[in-house]
């Protein structure tokens, strides 16, 4: 994945040319995708799919392999729906593209093909992409618009790329939520008809649908077995992914940035690149496409290449909230340290001068430290921090502003905004997103994370959130005449934000936050090191969370706390401790309470999480995963797997209780079945033995074709085994 998705290039590319015989194939390890055109045609897909095909195989199948791979408005059949379509200066609204030609750059990890088309009539040049990786199952595509006419164009459509799929029994799954109920796992076959998942919130982008995607193409979808193509668009702001199906053969599947209020303004000689579409396929099922993902995302995709092992962390929110001062984040970090942890984070509250910051409703913008709540500043918490042998962390909002804050009586033009509009407020009645398309905005910003870093280097660790959708579609920054780049330049903005915070400070981590899961996407993944998935940390609910989210982002991705009971976001449920230690320890592991709260069983529960979390992290961070049994498929368990190399770590959790009720044998996946393995309880129950599969040894034969019956007789049972060679 490229280190930003998103540019204006001054410079068009110039890669070393190949001769263009009308075919080309592009191909990773075990994928290809073949493409091919005549002499004054555009750009024809042919074949995606695994690494078995050649184009006279295709053509002699009798497969229709005559789709435009980029369908232009004005040149294709409208019942098929152009990924292209642009306003010409002159009013001119068709596109008639044809490949002029073919260049090719071979890079360590990756091929990436750059297809050339022109415009019959207008000085229009349009690129298509395709990187192929050497190592993963992956292959990119996005497309690069320039042009040279005398006034600008207007782009009404430029979708990243476009995916024919043969008609069968084919089936998408797709993510929807909510606030607190993200990733929810939606599975529906393909019917006839326009099929369109979509984001709209202008800030954030995974809350309610996601911009990812899978396709089960021999019917409804299997975990383990069957054809299944995986897209991923790589993009935090709005998006639209769609399906079309005629009454002939053929899906087609479009993913792109929404169009709606967004018809770009693009001037001569300017060059304006979509975010990068991500696809793969494997035949293995829904198992085998998020594997690929995650392959892709340690190796390619991750600031650190998943060689960041996250740390296990108190985070002072939901023990808090914003009743911050010295005295209780000392106590949070020496409770941080006894219980083995390895890292403190004050969230918000800390912050403020004229307004202090006690509630949601002021004093976003004004990042000073509030002397009245800390006043020896940060410099005694990083002290702190330093002497108790832990690190710390922060919170920040960098693009939001509240009315009642300096920062706004200063600068309300920062804030987007319409002139002569009244202004809508979000959270707290007070809340504005800042306008990121404006240079001194972007400046701010990377001045918040700059100021800290430089003012206290011991800060290993932000948290950056951001709380609040586009409302006010305005910006008194951009011209009036380009409006309709706001959600666009909004992202732009952001991404050059974040590369200038990466290029400076590389070793920072950085979690991203959106009200939860908001920003969970592949656009921003490079310059984070983890996702807050949900703000629910209710533990049965992250099963069902943390299993959407695993479709596509790795463990190591995942940011999963340990939460405190009662439970409010759930209506006070009670789990226990150990149910909750197990389900955060399935991903990157952190706690999010109050300790000094904690009942003793409590505290030697975490302490025990704690201890044997650091013997398997490495696995469950870096390893292959393999869902065994989900929580949608109403069996009373949900299961799953990580292996790496010739260890295994597996969870099994008890997710309903009823008198008489029989739960599977867990089959479990990804061992090698010559080797035999040792089974260890972790985490085990504080007052109890290890149950009775402790210890035993099998081979990985056994545990795949037979499998075991784990022990879970108690409400909300569970249990965690390190499988050792």
């Amino acid at each position: 994945m490229k280190a930003i998705q998103i540019t204006f290039l001054s410079l068009i590319l110039s890669l070393p040319s190949m001769a263009w015989k009308g075919e080309v194939t592009i191909e990773t390890p075990t994928i290809q995708l073949l493409l091919h055109a005549d002499e004054g045609q555009d750009l024809r897909m042919a074949y995606f799919g695994s690494k078995t095909a050649t184009m006279q195989e295709v053509r002699d199948a009798g497969d229709d392999i005559n789709f435009s791979a980029l369908p232009a408005f004005g040149t294709v059949d409208m019942i098929h729906l152009p990924a292209i379509q642009i306003q010409h200066a002159n009013g001119d609204q068709n596109l008639e593209l044809r490949v002029e030609n073919v260049e090719l750059k071979d890079e360590a990890n990756a091929k990436t093909h750059v297809f050339t088309m022109q415009d019959k009539l207008m000085p229009v040049t349009v690129k298509v992409f395709y990187k192929a990786y050497k190592n993963v199952d992956i292959i990119e595509t996005w497309t690069e618009i320039t042009h040279q006419e005398k006034k600008a164009v207007t782009l009404k459509r430029y979708d990243s790329g476009h995916l024919t799929i043969r008609r069968g029994d084919v089936w998408m799954t797709h993510l929807h939520g909510d606030w607190a109920s993200e990733t929810d796992i939606t599975q529906e076959p393909l019917t006839r008809g326009l099929q369109i998942i979509r984001n709209s919130d202008g800030a954030r982008n995974a809350h309610l649908d996601a911009p990812e995607v899978m396709f089960s193409l021999d019917g409804q979808p299997q975990e383990d077995y069957g054809r299944t193509i995986g897209a991923a668009l790589c993009w935090s702001g709005n998006f639209e992914l769609r399906v079309n199906t005629t009454d002939k053969n053929f899906h087609h599947f479009y993913a792109g940035i929404d169009p709606q209020a967004s018809q770009y303004v693009l001037e001569p000689k300017q060059a304006f690149e979509t975010p990068h579409l991500a696809m793969t396929y494997s035949e293995k099922g829904m198992g085998g496409v998020s594997r690929n993902f995650h392959r892709w995302a340690r190796t390619e995709g991750m600031l650190h290449r998943g060689t960041n092992m996250g740390d296990i962390l108190l985070n002072s929110w939901e023990g808090l909230y914003f009743d911050i001062n010295e005295e209780r984040m000392f106590k949070m970090m020496d409770d941080i340290k006894e219980l083995g942890g390895e890292l403190f984070v004050m969230d918000d509250g800390w912050f403020g001068d004229k307004y202090q910051r006690n509630n949601d409703s002021s004093t976003l913008g004004d990042w000073v430290t509030d002397k009245k709540k800390l006043p020896n500043g940060l410099k005694a918490l990083c002290d702190a921090a330093k002497e108790r042998g832990i690190k710390f962390g922060i919170w920040i909002e960098p693009e939001a502003v509240n009315t009642k804050s300096e920062l706004f009586e200063k600068h309300p033009e920062w804030a987007l905004q319409t002139k002569g509009r009244e202004l809508k407020l979000g959270r707290g009645g007070t809340q504005l997103v800042l306008d990121m398309t404006n240079p001194k905005v972007q400046d701010f910003a990377f001045n918040i994370v700059d100021d800290l870093l430089t003012q206290y280097p011991e800060i290993s660790y932000i948290k950056w959130d951001a709380n609040a959708s586009i409302q006010n579609v305005g910006s008194l920054y951009l011209p009036m005449a380009k409006q309709v780049n706001l959600y666009v330049d909004y992202h732009l903005g952001l991404l050059k934000v974040l590369q200038r915070i990466r290029e400076k400070y590389p070793n920072v981590v950085i979690q991203d936050c959106a009200s939860g899961g908001g920003r969970a996407n592949y656009g921003l993944l490079p310059y984070f090191d983890e996702f807050w998935v949900s703000d629910n940390t209710d533990a049965l609910q992250r099963v069902y969370i943390q299993w959407g989210t695993s479709l596509f982002f790795p463990a190591n991705a995942m940011a999963a706390h340990i939460n405190h009971c009662p439970y409010w976001n759930t209506g006070g449920r009670i789990i226990p401790v150990k149910f909750r230690c197990d389900v955060a320890m399935s991903g990157r592991l952190g706690i999010e309470l109050q300790p000094k709260d904690m009942t003793q069983e409590e505290r030697s529960q975490v302490e025990e999480c704690f201890k044997d979390y650091k013997q398997i992290r490495q696995v469950v961070q870096t390893g292959d995963l393999y869902r065994l049994i989900s929580p949608y498929d109403k069996k009373g368990i949900a299961s799953l797997m990580y292996t790496k190399g010739n260890n295994a770590v597996l969870f099994v959790y008890k997710v309903d209780n009823y008198y008489g009720q029989p739960l599977p044998r867990i089959r479990m996946a990804g061992l090698n079945p010559d080797i035999t393995y040792t089974l260890n309880e972790k985490n085990v129950r504080v007052g109890q033995k290890p149950c009775a599969l402790d210890g035993k040894q099998f081979t990985g034969k056994f545990l795949m074709s037979v499998g075991i019956e784990v022990p879970l007789w108690d409400d909300y049972a569970s249990r965690v085994f390190e499988i050792k060679y």
